[in-house]
């Protein structure tokens, strides 16, 4: 499970490619629901690519 503000690395992810191998932190304060799909909104992965949606099996916590 994921939280708030936890910082993730992208394994995957079909809504940015760019994003795989980045970094970014967990925006969603409640665990995703139907509105997107059962995905997480990730944040803050690089200037030059917007929040991305994934599922929980393609990000992974860092410290």
């Amino acid at each position: 499970m994921f939280r708030a503000g936890d910082k993730v690395l992208i394994l995957a992810c079909e809504d940015d490619p760019r994003a795989v191998g980045k970094t970014g932190r967990v925006l969603d304060e409640v665990p995703p629901g139907p509105l997107t799909n059962g995905r997480w909104t990730v944040n803050r992965i690089s200037i030059g690519i917007r929040p991305v949606l994934v599922h929980s099996h393609e990000i992974r916590k860092v410290d």
